[in-house]
């Protein structure tokens, strides 16, 4: 019986979820990936509260008409940047599933040059 896609990726999710686990001095940055756009956010899992978050649909990424990469690259900046603001400087890097490649990849490259450290 072959497993579907999304079911693979949910399993991987699992297992990743084991180790990364947001804290208040470490949150974790969370990526969702869909075929247009891309979303992370910065969670503090033991107080259940998002600290930050940025995606392609925000007003000024959306205005770049550029590649998928390249806006992933603009979300992981201005994350990053939101995240210097609050005070956040060590995170755990939560790719959900997704291979670290392509747009995950990007997203972690751009927050990391905002000088979030993972």
């Amino acid at each position: 019986m072959s497993i579907s896609k999304i079911n693979k990726r949910n399993k991987i999710k699992k297992r990743i979820r084991k180790h990364v686990l947001g804290s208040e001095s470490r949150p974790r940055l969370s990526v969702f990936r869909s075929n247009k756009e891309i979303y992370a956010q910065i969670v503090d899992d033991t107080s259940g509260k998002t600290l930050a978050s940025a995606s392609s649909r925000d007003k000024d990424i959306a205005d770049n008409t550029k590649t998928k990469i390249e806006l992933s690259k603009l979300v992981g900046l201005s994350l990053g940047n939101k995240a210097v603001k609050a005070g956040i400087e060590k995170i755990g890097f939560d790719r959900s599933g997704y291979l670290y490649h392509g747009r995950v990849k990007s997203l972690a490259e751009g927050a990391r040059e905002a000088g979030l450290k993972f």
